[in-house]
């Protein structure tokens, strides 16, 4: 099960897609409404601009500004790292390990086909993922 491609996974999602105008707030609060760890930014025309994360709000919270007044645009990671559906959920795995996400939007020619997390992944996928790093770490 270790070649799982991501559009199966992601085939039956709804991601949540906010606006870049939205404020933090209404983004925190769509989040905690469908529990949700991230959410998409689009500009006008739904192309992806940017993600924001429960990291990214907790960033904020942490810098002891108020969410109340600022725009999710201010606040987001911009042109996020993306995943084609075509790639294995061992592919977003590895790349979520060696760039520190948690999230990575799946796009393809500027269409969003959802957004996976490391939740997504089974098992035998995050094992495999698991002993490539313990392999690495052992070679070097």
């Amino acid at each position: 099960m270790t070649n799982r491609k991501l559009f199966t996974i992601v085939k039956s999602q709804h991601p949540l897609v906010v606006e870049q105008g939205r404020s933090v707030q209404s983004a925190c609060a769509a989040m905690r409404e469908q529990r949700a760890g991230s959410v998409l930014v689009v500009d006008d025309e739904q192309r992806l601009c940017g993600i924001f994360t429960s990291s990214d709000a907790v960033r904020l919270l942490a810098s002891g500004d108020s969410t109340a007044g600022v725009a999710i645009c201010e606040a987001m990671t911009r042109s996020p790292v993306t995943i084609a559906p075509s790639a294995r959920a061992v592919d977003a795995l590895r790349l979520m390990s060696d760039c520190g996400f948690r999230h990575i939007p799946v796009v393809q020619d500027g269409r969003i086909f959802g957004i996976i997390s490391r939740n997504d992944c089974l098992g035998s996928e995050i094992d495999r993922i698991d002993e490539d790093e313990h392999l690495a770490a052992c070679i070097w």
